[in-house]
C-alpha cells in the first residue's frame, strides 16, 4: 500500500551552519493554526521580492496575510517552535478584486500561487541555519511559549524580554481534507526559490473568528506587520487537528531579484515550552 512518506527517501545530506540534515525533511506531527487578516494592497506589493509577484486580493483591493504558528513534535530534524508570517501572491499572473478569490479559495492548486515568507522566526539555531541556508527563508531565533487547551490554540512569541505577538485560535469550523500542497517562495542569493511541500492533513475553517486574536507587541517583526496596515480583526481562522508535510529543497524560478533578509536576530538559545491544560 502507498503511504504518504513511501516516496520520501533522503534524496542527499547537506550543512549549512550549524545544521546538517537529510533532504527532504519530514513533519510526521505538529500542532498547527493560523489567522488570515487583509492589509493594504500596495503596501503588501512594495515587500515583494520580484515585479513577476502578485498579492492575492479580496474585494475592496485588500491584500491577504496569514500569520500562523507551528509547533513541531516529530520531524526529521527534531522539534522545534515556529511562527509563519506569509503573504500569498501569484507569480507571472496579475491578480485583480474580480478573479483574486480564487486563488484564495484554491491555493496550492491554482497556477502559480504560492506565500511569500515574510518572517519566519523559530526555536533552534539549527532549524535557522538550514532555512536560510538552503531556501533563503527569513528565519530568526524566538522564544515560543505554547498552550494547546481542548478549546483554544494559543502561542506567545518573545524575543528574550521583548514581546513580539501573541496569537490564540478557537477551535471551531467546519472540517476539511487538505492534500494541497504549500508552496513558498523565498529568496536565496538573488534568485526567487519555489519550493512545493506536499502535505496531507485535516483541518477546521471558520469564517466566524468570534474568540481568535492576533496581539502585536514592540518588536521590530510587530512594527513591520503594522506598517502593511492589517487589519484588526481576523476574516478566517485554521487549525489542523492532524497534518504531515514533505519539504524539499527548492528550485530557482527567477533571477536577479530584489533581496528579502527578513530580521537577521542574534545568535542566541531561545526557549521553547509547551502545556497542553486540562480542565478540572
Amino acid at each position: 500500500m502507498k503511504t504518504f512518506f513511501g516516496n520520501s527517501k533522503s534524496v542527499n545530506t547537506v550543512t549549512h551552519g550549524k545544521a546538517t540534515f537529510d533532504l527532504p525533511i519530514l513533519y510526521h506531527r505538529d500542532d498547527a493554526f493560523a489567522l488570515y487578516f487583509t492589509a493594504n494592497y500596495e503596501k503588501v506589493k512594495a515587500v515583494m521580492p520580484s515585479d513577476k509577484l502578485y498579492p492575492v486580493v479580496l474585494p475592496g483591493n485588500r491584500a491577504v496575510m496569514g500569520i500562523g504558528a507551528f509547533n513541531y513534535i516529530d520531524t526529521s530534524i527534531g522539534t522545534y517552535g515556529e511562527v509563519a508570517v506569509a503573504l500569498p501572491a501569484v507569480f507571472e499572473k496579475k491578480i485583480t478584486p474580480f478573479n483574486g478569490f480564487l486563488p484564495a479559495l484554491m491555493e496550492g492548486g491554482y497556477p502559480g500561487f504560492g506565500v511569500i515568507i515574510m518572517h519566519l522566526p523559530v526555536t533552534r539555531v539549527e532549524a535557522r541555519d538550514a532555512g536560510r541556508g538552503e531556501w533563503g527563508y527569513t528565519k530568526f531565533i524566538a522564544d515560543m511559549h505554547f498552550s494547546m487547551s481542548p478549546e483554544y490554540l494559543d502561542c506567545r512569541m518573545l524575543e528574550g524580554d521583548k514581546h513580539i505577538l501573541d496569537i490564540r485560535v478557537k477551535r471551531k469550523g467546519i472540517y476539511l481534507r487538505d492534500k494541497k500542497p504549500l508552496i513558498t517562495f523565498s529568496v536565496k542569493d538573488g534568485d526567487l526559490i519555489k519550493t512545493v511541500i506536499p502535505q496531507k492533513a485535516s483541518k477546521r475553517v471558520s469564517l466566524m473568528t468570534g474568540g481568535s486574536h492576533l496581539r502585536l507587541g514592540n518588536h521590530s517583526m510587530a512594527e513591520s506587520i503594522r506598517n502593511l496596515g492589517i487589519s484588526s480583526r481576523p476574516f478566517m481562522s485554521v487549525y489542523y487537528p492532524e497534518r504531515a508535510a514533505i519539504l524539499p529543497s527548492g528550485s530557482i524560478i527567477e533571477k536577479g531579484v530584489r533581496p528579502m533578509e527578513g530580521y537577521l536576530g542574534k545568535d542566541r538559545e531561545a526557549v521553547h515550552s509547551v502545556v497542553y491544560p486540562v480542565e478540572e
